[in-house]
């Protein structure tokens, strides 16, 4: 399915943009279990700062409206994020082309409701304490939409894009050994991209950025948004009036280096924050109020599933989450349940005046970014993480050479194997089928 709107009204063209912002607190309020690492054996214990959803309205000069959502999460499943933007649709009339739900994909975060539900020996009474909170989230989400929404105001926008360095492709490079190397291997994506909103006096009301890198610098039990959240902090410090979000990348193999302390974690976040003040203290391209969206969802085939040799093999597994998905996987076959042969895959765009963002599901690995940055521009900003993260996207590279983005990760996100080879040329081709939807119309 394919949703496309433009939104031109036949009055005309109003004076320009407008933008509203909104945020709300979502630190759960009592211990939960952190998503992201299956070594993790107890709930969290405290926090390091709190952890943030945050909304940024924007109505070109039709009334064409939209809305990024930002949040210090591991990633929606897809049970959660249809809910959200189903009642979003409900309540304020925008469709799945208009508005993105973005994970910063910090593993200092909640496990969300049926999200790696082979990864933690959860007991009854923590399941029912993860759905609670889960449901208390979309409602949350959505409350944060209405509000943003009713804050637009006349606004400037404006693009640019930064750079900063401390990611590293640990495909390319073993951590182990990184202190032993004289230069690190590709491929990379540095940029850091900006979108900067001044409000009608012209002072900064907002600043959305982005990078990617999966925020694993802490692998603590206290919540927080790792290198993002403090890059966020840092920046609200420089401009205490804004609102400032954060949007993840294309950072499936991606991995901040070194990690694993505190300073750490806040020494990325500072580098981060520099790298968007410097964008923002530059002259930054404006951006003409035109606001063109489109989604859509692809069917991505999974390949043949494991045999009943490798499962019994997986059943003796060093790996909990690798013998708990393969019971799993031999129950439902004892007992002849379904097994899709596909996924509903969410490709979403935006162009707001000449700047185009691509936003995919999934932890996409980053030559996706690469490759759409030649495609649409080098000023493109391509996210992952967005409306659904099901799982590792890799490409058609990465699924050859196998490994943890390529293979095993799958089991960890619960799909029922790997992904078949074509899927990187069918999100390229679904992106370019919108990109020229897009242009059609905007050139009539």
């Amino acid at each position: 399915m394919v949703f496309l709107l433009l939104g031109l009204s036949p009055g005309g063209w109003a004076q320009g943009w407008k933008a509203g912002v909104a945020q709300t607190v979502i630190t759960p309020k009592e211990p939960l279990w952190l998503g992201g690492y299956a070594s993790r054996t107890h709930v969290s214990d405290g926090k390091l700062h709190d952890l943030w959803a945050k909304a940024l309205a924007l109505e070109d000069a039709t009334g064409k409206r939209a809305v990024l959502v930002t949040t210090d999460l591991l990633g929606f499943p897809k049970a959660l994020s249809d809910m959200i933007r189903q009642q979003v649709e409900t309540t304020v009339g925008l469709g799945r082309d208009q508005i993105i739900l973005n994970s910063s994909h910090t593993h200092s975060g909640p496990v969300l409701e049926n999200a790696l539900v082979d990864v933690y020996p959860m007991n009854n009474r923590e399941q029912a304490q993860v759905r609670q909170y889960s449901q208390q989230l979309v409602g949350q989400i959505v409350s944060l939409v209405q509000q943003a929404i009713r804050q637009l105001e006349p606004a400037e926008v404006f693009a640019g894009n930064g750079v900063t360095r401390f990611q590293v492709n640990r495909r390319s490079n073993k951590e182990a050994t990184l202190p032993e190397q004289i230069a690190l291997n590709g491929p990379n994506n540095f940029d850091v991209p900006v979108l900067k909103v001044l409000d009608k006096k012209g002072r900064l009301k907002a600043l959305a950025f982005g990078y990617a890198c999966h925020p694993t610098v802490l692998d603590l039990y206290q919540w927080s948004g790792d290198y993002a959240g403090f890059a966020q902090l840092e920046l609200e410090k420089t401009y205490p009036a804004a609102t400032v979000l954060f949007f993840q990348g294309a950072a499936g193999d991606l991995n901040p280096l070194p990690r694993r302390t505190i300073p750490l974690a806040m020494q990325y976040g500072r580098e981060l924050g520099a790298a968007v003040q410097r964008v923002v203290e530059e002259t930054m391209r404006p951006l003409k109020p035109t606001l063109k969206t489109a989604y859509t969802e692809i069917d991505l085939p999974f390949s043949a599933p494991p045999t009943d040799a490798e499962l019994n093999a997986l059943t003796a597994s060093k790996e909990a989450y690798q013998q708990r998905w393969a019971i799993r996987t031999m129950v439902a076959r004892q007992q002849n349940q379904p097994v899709p042969s596909s996924y509903p895959y969410p490709v979403q765009l935006w162009q707001m005046g000449d700047q185009w963002l691509v936003s995919l599901g999934g932890e996409i690995v980053v030559e996706y970014a690469l490759d759409l940055k030649k495609r649409l521009g080098s000023n493109a900003f391509v996210i992952g993480y967005s409306n659904d993260v099901m799982g590792y996207i890799p490409s058609e590279t990465v699924l050859r050479e196998g490994g943890y983005e390529g293979d095993t990760s799958q089991m960890v996100y619960g799909l029922p194997g790997r992904w078949a080879p074509g899927l990187q040329a069918k999100i390229l081709t679904a992106v370019e089928t919108l990109t020229q939807q897009i242009t059609a119309v905007s050139g009539k």
